[in-house]
Parts: structure tokens; C-alpha cells; sequence
């Protein structure tokens, strides 16, 4: 059986060109895809501000009045608020209230003795003085030449 290069080679190509294109396609596909879940992300952050609009709207139209379901929020959102103002009320009235501070040192009379000279500093000690070399007979003389060793 005869092998035709050319014909190897030619499906080797086709079959790299297949692949390339593969890979384009599902990158392009993934772009969609980021791109589709960005904007979906966007319009429920948008949901979610229209949902807090219609909230206020409602507690500011209906919040004394509320009807059935919302009863119970709306008595969270009043109670809340109320909290609110009697914490503000509060800290108003610390502050009308706030005490000053006075600060009373007592120095007590004592002999102090001011020193405007600069310390003396103080003396290295000397260094101790090297013995002096005595001659291998203890006589006191320092040897003339090097000590030659003794056998």
C-alpha cells in the first residue's frame, strides 16, 4: 500500500484549518456569551433601583395607610425611622451637654537643680600595659634577640 504524501498533507491542512476555525467560532461565542452576562447584570441592578424607587414611592404615598402584604414592612421602615430620630435626639442632647475638661497639674515645691554645662564625659579606662618580656631566666632583663626554643 503506497502512501501519497501530498494527499497526507492536504488532509492534515484541512484538517488545521477546521480546528482554527473551531476555535474562532467558540471564542467568539464565549465574547457573546461575557457580553450577555454583563448585560444582564446591568439591567438587574436596574430592577433592583426601580424596586427601591417603588418602595419609597409606596411608604411615602401609602406607609400610614398600608394595605394587606405590606403592612408589615412598612412598619419595619417606621419603627426604623423612628429609632433614627430618637438616636439623633440623643446624640443632640450629649452634645448640647458635652462637660469641658479641665485639667489641674499640681507641681509640688522641690529643690531642682538646673545643670546648663554639658556633662563631663567620662575617661576610657587605660588600656592595661603589656608585660614586659623577661628573659627565660626570670632576671628581669629583656632578652637581646628571639628566644630560641629549648630542647
Amino acid at each position: 500500500m503506497a502512501l501519497n504524501l501530498d494527499n497526507v498533507i492536504g488532509e492534515i491542512k484541512e484538517r488545521g484549518t477546521d480546528l482554527a476555525q473551531s476555535v474562532v467560532a467558540k471564542s467568539k461565542q464565549l465574547a457573546e456569551v461575557a457580553k450577555l452576562k454583563a448585560n444582564n447584570m446591568s439591567e438587574e441592578d436596574a430592577i433592583r433601583k426601580a424596586y427601591l424607587e417603588i418602595g419609597k414611592l409606596y411608604y411615602a404615598e401609602r406607609g400610614m395607610a398600608p394595605e394587606g402584604a405590606y403592612v408589615a414592612l412598612c412598619e419595619k421602615v417606621t419603627a426604623a425611622k423612628t429609632n433614627i430620630e430618637s438616636n439623633n435626639a440623643r446624640l443632640a442632647e450629649m452634645k448640647e451637654k458635652e462637660p469641658e475638661l479641665e485639667i489641674e497639674i499640681e507641681v509640688a515645691d522641690a529643690d531642682v537643680e538646673v545643670v546648663t554645662e554639658p556633662a563631663p564625659e567620662a575617661e576610657a579606662p587605660a588600656a592595661p600595659e603589656a608585660p614586659e618580656e623577661n628573659c627565660c631566666c626570670g632576671c628581669g632583663e629583656k632578652p637581646e634577640g628571639p628566644e630560641e626554643p629549648k630542647e
